[in-house]
């Protein structure tokens, strides 16, 4: 007799709950953006990612939805200006923005200048909480040692961070299941931990779930529901 397969505790809906829509690619459209809201309305994602220029689209198309609007901030290096990250940050919001994805100054971690990122944080942070807004602080963990990894998880988290974030998916690697673990054990239960850059499949996104992340950062939403509702219709 075959033994059962142990049901999955997830479902394809609460898979779809955990998943940032994203589009940040530099030729993306408004056609685009439209796709990907209207995508995010039939599948039920947590926000749509996008650069700040298409936020008050966003914002317009989700509005009185679930879904959230998100920017990104300083992106995709984090070599900005601080006062630049947060005119963007502020514009953002006024835009409509309900959650911001900024990224670390990450030269200034390097030489650890703890204050200055710290600060540039913390004004992120302190702009989206004003707002009733969240921010998550993407780290680039592919540009980093552990001992940094760790030290930016911490600084993040004493700024005020809703969430510490993996990577841009723009630089040499993306997320890894290995680096989720650091973070979720720096940071402790109460902060999130979004695994964002190459999750591309059901499995990707199981991986960084196990691993601690509890938000996830994909361009391939879309895919991943389909196949989370073929594998878990298929556990029923």
């Amino acid at each position: 007799m075959t033994p059962a397969v142990p049901s999955s505790p997830h479902t394809a809906q609460s898979i779809a709950a955990l998943i940032d829509h994203t589009i940040l690619k530099p030729e993306a459209t408004r056609q685009d953006v439209a796709r990907l809201c209207q995508e995010a309305l039939t599948f039920g994602f947590a926000s749509v990612c996008v650069n700040p220029v298409f936020t008050p689209q966003v914002s317009e198309l989700l509005r009185g939805s679930q879904v959230k609007s998100c920017a990104v901030v300083g992106f995709p290096l984090g070599a900005n200006q601080a006062a630049v990250k947060l005119f963007e940050a502020q514009s953002a919001l006024r835009d409509g923005a309900h959650e911001l994805d900024m990224v670390i100054h990450v030269g200034a971690l390097k030489i650890a200048d703890d204050q200055s990122v710290s600060a540039d944080i913390r004004a992120i942070c302190d702009a989206a909480h004003s707002a009733n807004a969240i921010c998550k602080v993407i780290i680039e963990t592919c540009l980093l040692n552990e001992e940094e990894k760790v030290r930016a998880c911490r600084l993040s988290a004493t700024a005020g961070a809703d969430f510490v974030k993996t990577s841009t998916g723009f630089n040499s690697a993306g997320a890894t299941a290995a680096d989720v673990t650091l973070m979720r054990t720096v940071v402790g239960p109460n902060i999130g931990v979004k695994a964002s850059g190459g999750i591309r499949s059901l499995d990707d996104l199981l991986k960084m779930l196990d691993a601690g992340a509890t938000r996830i950062g994909s361009s391939n939403g879309t895919k991943i529901v389909e196949e989370a509702r073929s594998r878990f219709a298929s556990q029923s």
